[in-house]
């Protein structure tokens, strides 16, 4: 489903439906209302008084860092244009692990396990999206000449931080949410990733795939998940929590990765490439990744 609705977005642009200003639009309206709508949802739902493995969470998280910190550095001297290592830098650590990872672990281990994926995606999702609005936000200051307390406003007022920010509150302290809002919510949420996927297909051209953006894709499929998974190996982790950590590091992409590019005057067109790109190969590089795991008995 997720392919034809990007193809279905590249065959709605070749008969005119669909053109560059509505994907403009469009991604505009899908970063400001409807992703802030399914943060919300999701995370309102999560019950955080449950058994956490604090870590597992906090090896993740110092995964994450440790790798968005090597990349952002490594890939000043090489990428000049601020648009483009904005991108780059989302790009090569941001998962969908939303969609395609709990597809998988569901698909494996039944609904059980989707509730540990889920508690990990609490955690991350915040983490996920302070990342990416800081690298797609401070890249592009410093040409514009970089003004810190403008920069950081537009961090904590960004509608997906401010979304998963009340979301916690809320769920935490058992805030009560009237039944009505929670129910326009869930609708606004519904159309956030049928519309990032018609808007991906829309502003697809994988005629002029960049170089940039096959090496994102070596990064955020091969090389990341590789050397994480291997130190989750080395930490004690086996079985079922192996293999959620790996499909947290090795699926592609997010989706959401190109709506807050193009939302925030990014290169739009690199993120769309990143994000199929990865996709389209995630196909392969997750089952290897499966089956490697499954030869050595590690689950």
């Amino acid at each position: 489903p997720v392919f034809l609705i990007i193809f279905l977005g590249i065959f709605l642009k070749k008969i005119n439906i669909i053109d560059e200003i509505f994907v403009k639009i469009s991604s505009r309206l899908v970063f400001s209302v409807a992703l802030p709508a399914l943060v919300f949802t999701k995370l309102y739902a999560m019950d955080f008084q449950q058994a956490l493995d604090f870590k597992q969470i906090l090896f993740i998280y110092c995964g994450i860092l440790f790798f968005y910190g090597l990349i952002w550095f490594t890939s000043i001297p090489f990428i000049t244009e601020g648009r483009d290592r904005a991108v780059f830098i989302q790009g090569s650590f941001r998962s969908n692990y939303a969609i395609i990872g709990f597809a998988v672990i569901q698909n494996m281990f039944g609904e059980h396990a989707l509730v540990k994926a889920s508690v990990i995606l609490a955690f991350i999702m915040p983490l996920y999206n302070f990342l990416s609005i800081v690298a797609l936000t401070v890249p592009v200051r410093k040409e514009k000449g970089l003004n810190l307390t403008k920069t950081v406003i537009e961090i904590f007022t960004n509608p997906l931080i401010l979304a998963a920010l009340i979301s916690i509150i809320f769920s935490y302290f058992k805030i009560p949410v009237h039944p009505v809002i929670l129910k326009t919510g869930n609708y606004l949420a519904a159309m956030a990733l049928p519309l990032a996927l018609i808007d991906i297909g829309g502003s697809l051209n994988l005629k002029n795939i960049s170089r940039l953006a096959i090496i994102t894709t070596f990064i955020k499929l091969i090389l990341i998940p590789s050397l994480l998974t291997f130190g989750a190996y080395r930490l004690g982790y086996r079985g079922e929590d192996l293999v959620l950590m790996f499909l947290l590091f090795a699926t592609p992409t997010a989706i959401a990765s190109f709506i807050m590019a193009e939302a925030m005057d990014c290169n739009g067109q690199l993120a769309s490439d990143i994000v199929v790109i990865s996709t389209l190969t995630s196909i392969l590089t997750i089952s290897v990744g499966i089956f490697i795991l499954k030869s050595l008995k590690l689950f």
